[in-house]
């Protein structure tokens, strides 16, 4: 009996790493041959055919700086809804900012919006706090995702969505914390951007939250309070796509490679977490082969992950003999996820450059198409540039051998981090 105990006991240890560490779905290795520019008509077919949802016309997109700026807000948006409210985020953290949530939300719950909150387990530092009560007292749907999964303990949902009334949705990299709040103005304020987007690519938006929101409540929420008619108000061709290890893990990694190796002109990368594989690596080092100017901005010192930082730096070599320009942002934690090429296709949302978002996390992104918008974008990335400190060649070959050995260690962990 001990010995069927011991081999059940060792056949289940087996299960759940499996589970959570090894993917059962084979990982793309070949390059991706460049076939069309990010201005040809057939970029958008291919990205709205392999990724899916399709690129819809007739959004409008506007950008929010740091926390300042973001949390009023949502928090507004929050205080407008008249019939639905989905949430749906990773960190949630208890302070100041976490209560005018729980504070905003549940007010509107007593009103009799339905309110429906999704966070993520192993990213709220306060499962039984007093905030998450006080929602769920006045009536909030409130979901944790993983809480109890052993066998998925690994899999996260790191998806940033708040869509109101299903016609105004917000998508980006802020977390609902007290770091994230202010102006990105001292090291205890993360540097970050979160989009407020109008049109009929929120429907997306809302089918991305409803995606995770099945699996842990099992309950679909559809109808007009949910998806209600949705007019065009801009001009913007957008698309939010989703990526999750139970259904297409490559697809955050895909879209990365495939908008490389379209890339012509520039390719500006801003990432809280950079770790690219090694197909990824050669995607942008084929990149500059063909004359694209290549920029990459990353957290410096201040960052919340100095595994990541070590990691990261380790394997700057390849790219900076290669021709990539690699800056780290000074003043604070810089959180953006962000990626502009040819001034004409823009990526924002939850995903990292890294194989936790690339395989591991549920994850969103709202991909845009327009010159204007991209513009802009790249005006914003700008200014970080010029708070942040080139990191070359010279500084990779010259960092002291204790970081160096460390950062061979923590390279060896870039699977999970």
């Amino acid at each position: 009996m001990l010995t069927i105990g011991v081999t059940a006991g060792l056949s289940a240890l087996l299960t759940v790493f499996i589970r959570n560490f090894i993917s059962g779905e084979k990982k793309i290795k070949h390059r991706i041959v460049q076939r069309y520019g990010i201005a040809d008509p057939q970029f958008e077919r291919a990205m709205s055919q392999l990724l899916g949802p399709p690129i819809v016309a007739g959004n409008q997109v506007t950008p929010l700086q740091n926390g300042v700026e973001i949390f009023p807000a949502m928090l507004a948006a929050i205080a407008t809804a008249e019939r639905s409210i989905t949430f749906e985020t990773f960190i949630y953290w208890s302070g100041s900012i976490a209560d005018r949530f729980a504070d905003a939300l549940a007010a509107k719950a007593r009103q009799g919006v339905k309110v429906h909150v999704l966070i993520d387990a192993v990213g709220c530092d306060c499962v039984n706090g007093e905030a998450l009560r006080r929602m769920v007292r006045a009536g909030v749907e409130l979901e944790l995702y993983h809480m109890t999964s052993l066998a998925r303990t690994n899999h996260r949902t790191h998806r940033k969505l708040l869509v109101i009334d299903g016609k105004t949705g917000f998508t980006g990299g802020v977390g609902i914390a007290d770091n994230w709040d202010g102006n990105a103005d001292g090291p205890e304020h993360f540097r970050d951007t979160q989009y407020r987007v109008e049109g009929p690519v929120v429907a997306q938006m809302q089918a991305a939250f409803l995606d995770n929101w099945m699996k842990t409540r099992a309950v679909v929420l559809h109808g007009e309070d949910y998806f209600p008619s949705l007019e065009e108000v801009g001009k913007l061709h957008c698309q939010m796509f989703k990526s999750s290890p139970m259904e297409g893990s490559e697809s955050a990694r895909l879209m990365y490679l495939l908008s490389i190796a379209a890339a012509e002109k520039s390719i500006k990368i801003g990432n809280a977490y950079f770790l690219p594989d090694d197909l990824t690596t050669q995607t942008l080092l084929d990149a500059v082969e063909r004359g694209v100017t290549v920029e990459v901005l990353l957290p410096g010192r201040t960052i919340d992950s100095k595994t990541v930082r070590l990691a990261a730096r380790q394997r700057f070599g390849r790219l900076l003999k290669g021709g990539v320009r690699v800056f780290e942002y000074e003043p604070t934690m810089y959180h953006c996820k962000c990626m502009m090429i040819d001034g004409h296709w823009t990526s924002v949302g939850s995903a990292n450059f890294d194989n936790r978002s690339f395989r591991i996390n549920d994850e969103a992104n709202l991909n845009v198409i327009d010159p204007d918008f991209t513009g802009k974008e790249m005006r914003i990335f700008g200014e970080d540039l010029k708070r942040s400190r080139e990191f070359t060649l010279d500084d990779w070959r010259s960092r002291s051998a204790g970081e160096k050995i460390l950062g061979s260690t923590a390279a060896l962990l870039r699977s999970q981090l």
